[in-house]
């Protein structure tokens, strides 16, 4: 199976969707409101996508018995750095889905104002959590010791 690829296509995932929603931000201030439309609703498809393969390497990793979790070796500041990454990240990304569904929503039923102002909180929360998913990831798979031992 595919599954030591999970985290390497979902680390590109979250790149995707960091590179979708700030063109997004871009397109809507040039008032090209049909190519932001796009880049959002891709952005969402990109960060659902993410998900189902997030979720489905947690099960995969389970049901073979696997630790569910990769385990970050360093210690001391590199640590409660990490630590502090990770807890907001994942705090944070409780939201996002959540947040993005009423976004769209507002913008499908045309409430623009409601829309905008929700989105002065909800973007930043959302690029902070893609971007820190990237990093995650890099912490875990590519500067992360092996284990003392």
């Amino acid at each position: 199976m595919i599954l030591h690829l999970l985290p390497h296509i979902n680390a590109s995932l979250n790149a995707i969707a960091t590179v979708l929603l700030v063109a997004g931000v871009i397109l809507i201030k040039q008032k090209h409101i049909a190519a932001h439309k796009r880049c959002m609703i891709t952005a969402f498809g990109v960060s659902t996508l993410f998900l189902l393969l997030y979720i489905t390497h947690k099960f995969a990793r389970s049901s073979a018995g696997s630790d569910l979790h990769t385990t970050f070796n360093r210690e001391g500041a590199a640590k409660q750095v990490y630590l502090f990454i990770l807890f907001t990240h994942v705090s944070l990304a409780m939201v996002v889905p959540v947040v993005a569904i009423r976004l769209i929503r507002l913008a499908l039923t045309e409430r623009f104002e409601h829309h905008r102002r929700l989105a002065r909180i909800g973007l930043p929360i959302w690029l902070y959590v893609s971007i820190t998913g990237v990093v995650i990831y890099l912490l875990l798979y590519h500067w992360n010791p092996p284990p003392l031992g």
